[in-house]
C-alpha cells in the first residue's frame, strides 16, 4: 500500500515509559489547506483500519467534501502501516513491541498537525469505534484546537462489559499453539479463524441475525459462508500481533488516564469545548448508548444522537446500510454549517 505518507516521528516516550524509536506515523490527505487553517477535518482509523477504511464517508457533494475541506486520516499505531509489531525492527518487534494508548496516539497525530501543517485551529474531529475514543481525546486535550467532534460508534474509554468481551477474543488467538507467546513464524491462521468468529457474535446485533441479513443484504449464500467468507477472510488477512496491540490499546483507552486529568472522568469530559453530536449505535454490543447517555450528561455542548439501526457497530460503517450512512453524513453536515 503505497497510497499514503509517512511521518517520521524520531523517538517517542510512551506513557507507559517506554520508548518507540525511529516511530513513524502513516497518513493520508484529501483537499487543500485553506491559508487561515479554518477547514481542517482530522478522522483517525479505527481498529484493524486503515485510512483506505475511512474513505467511504469523503466524497464530493458529501459533508467531508475534499473541495471544500483538508481532511487529515492518521493512522493508529499497531495498524501494520504506522509503527507496529509487524514493521519495527528488533529489539522492539512482534511480541515486544511496547504498550500504546489513546492518548500516544492523540500525541503524535499533534505533532502531525503542527509540524507538518502548521495548523492551530481543527473545525471537527471525526471518529468510528476506536477513532472515536480518539475523537473524544482530541477534544479534551486540546479544548481550544478543536472546534467540533462527531464520535459514532464508540465511547470516551473502554468499558469493564468491553474489556471482558477482548478478553475472550484475545484468548481465541492465544490458544493457536502456533501463536507460541507472539513469536511465530508463519500466521497463526487458526487462532485468527477463532477470533474471527468470536469476532461475529459481537460486531452485529442479534436482530442483524435475526432478519437474516448476512444472506439478505450481505448476499451470502448461509451463515456458515458469511463466518468464513466475512469474517475469517477479514481477519486473515491481519497481523496477530498488530490486532493485540491494537486490544491493548482499546482496553486501556480512558481519556482521563493521563497526567493532565489524573483519572478524573468527568472532569475531563466536562472540559470538552467542542461542539459535539454523539452518536452510538442503539444496537451496539461494544459500545452500548447507555454509556454515551452518561458520556454526552457531563459535556458541555453536546448532543445525543443514537443511530437507530439493527446493524449492531456496524451501523454507519463502510459497507453497512446506507440509510446509516446518510443519517452520519446528515449529521456531519448540520454540525459544519453551525
Amino acid at each position: 500500500m503505497d497510497d499514503h505518507q509517512i511521518f517520521d516521528l524520531g523517538t517517542v516516550v510512551l506513557q507507559s515509559g517506554a520508548t518507540l524509536r525511529d516511530a513513524r506515523l502513516a497518513y493520508k490527505t484529501f483537499g487543500t489547506l485553506n491559508r487561515d487553517d479554518s477547514n481542517v477535518i482530522l478522522f483517525p482509523t479505527a481498529f484493524g483500519g486503515r485510512h483506505t477504511d475511512n474513505e467511504w464517508l469523503i466524497g464530493e457533494g458529501m459533508a467531508l467534501d475534499p473541495t471544500r475541506y483538508f481532511i487529515v486520516i492518521p493512522n493508529l499505531l499497531g495498524n501494520g502501516l504506522s509503527s507496529s509489531p509487524s514493521n519495527t525492527p528488533p529489539p522492539y518487534d512482534k511480541a515486544r513491541f511496547p504498550d500504546v494508548t489513546i492518548y500516544d496516539n492523540v500525541r503524535c497525530q499533534m505533532r502531525l498537525m503542527t509540524e507538518v501543517f502548521d495548523v492551530e485551529s481543527i473545525k471537527l474531529v471525526i471518529g468510528r469505534s476506536m477513532g472515536a475514543l480518539q475523537a473524544f481525546q482530541w477534544a479534551s486535550l486540546y479544548p481550544e484546537m478543536v472546534e467540533r467532534i462527531l464520535p459514532f460508534g464508540g465511547a470516551a474509554r473502554c468499558s469493564r462489559h468491553n474489556f471482558v468481551f477482548l478478553e475472550g477474543a484475545k484468548a481465541a488467538l492465544r490458544a493457536d499453539a502456533a501463536w507460541n507467546d507472539g513469536w511465530y513464524e508463519r500466521p497463526p491462521t487458526k487462532g485468527l479463524r477463532a477470533m474471527a468468529r468470536v469476532w461475529a457474535g459481537w460486531g452485529l446485533s442479534q436482530a442483524f441475525y435475526r432478519a437474516h441479513l448476512d444472506i439478505h443484504a450481505l448476499g451470502h449464500s448461509s451463515l456458515e459462508d458469511f463466518l468464513i467468507a466475512f469474517w475469517e477472510g477479514d481477519f486473515l488477512t491481519k497481523d496477530a500481533n498488530d490486532l493485540l496491540a491494537m486490544l491493548w490499546t482499546w482496553q486501556h483507552a480512558d481519556i482521563s488516564a493521563n497526567d493532565v486529568y489524573n483519572g478524573d472522568f468527568e472532569r475531563t469530559l466536562g472540559a470538552i469545548k467542542a461542539d459535539a453530536i454523539v452518536m452510538p449505535s442503539q444496537t451496539d454490543l461494544y459500545f452500548p448508548p447507555e454509556d454515551s447517555a452518561y458520556e454526552v450528561s457531563h459535556m458541555p455542548k453536546a448532543e445525543l444522537r443514537p443511530i437507530p439501526s439493527i446493524w449492531g457497530h456496524f451501523a454507519g460503517g463502510p459497507g453497512a446500510h446506507q440509510e446509516d450512512i446518510t443519517l452520519i453524513d446528515d449529521a456531519l453536515k448540520e454540525l459544519l454549517a453551525r
